[in-house]
């Protein structure tokens, strides 16, 4: 038996990264391109599971007769692969310290801080800047423009 305390052990998490918004808009460019691969992947691996799972089933009824290992096994190694590509893209977003919310919506927050209170500055795929934030306990439904006067994509209010 050891004498230390296993919670010793433990590595802290590193504090969270606070964003500025120029640094939120910066990383949110960086990250873009890899946030439209991974909903990409995620939709093409989500119908390879679909197509497995009735391979397995087929299987099942037919008690393993007439096995197509070739395609079962081709459609493993792309699944393999696609699996290998969306971690990539989900570890490189989350390790600049953006929070993926949604991933079907495409939807990034960035913890950031407006009059001394943690909030997430809030940005969903196809719009064109930052232009919203929510405090931490609430969600997207919660989300508040950064200027009240900010009209729209248009407008160049920031």
């Amino acid at each position: 038996m050891s004498d230390h305390d296993d919670d010793q052990d433990e590595i802290p998490e590193p504090p969270q990264r606070i964003f500025t918004l120029p640094e939120a808009e910066r990383t949110r460019r960086e990250l873009e391109p890899f946030l439209i691969e991974a909903i990409g992947v995620r939709k093409k691996l989500a119908v390879l599971e679909q197509d497995l799972t009735a391979v397995s089933t087929r299987i099942m009824m037919m008690g393993g007769v007439l096995v197509p290992y070739a395609k079962l096994a081709e459609k493993r190694m792309e699944h393999q692969s696609l699996a290998e590509v969306m971690k990539t893209n989900l570890e490189k977003i989350l390790s600049t310290g953006c929070l993926i919310k949604d991933l079907d919506m495409g939807l990034l927050d960035f913890p950031a801080i407006i009059n001394n209170e943690e909030v997430y500055l809030c940005w969903k795929l196809g719009e064109d800047r930052i232009r919203y934030y929510h405090r931490q306990d609430e969600g997207y439904a919660g989300r508040k423009p950064l200027d009240p006067r900010d009209l729209g994509p248009d407008d160049k209010v920031q």
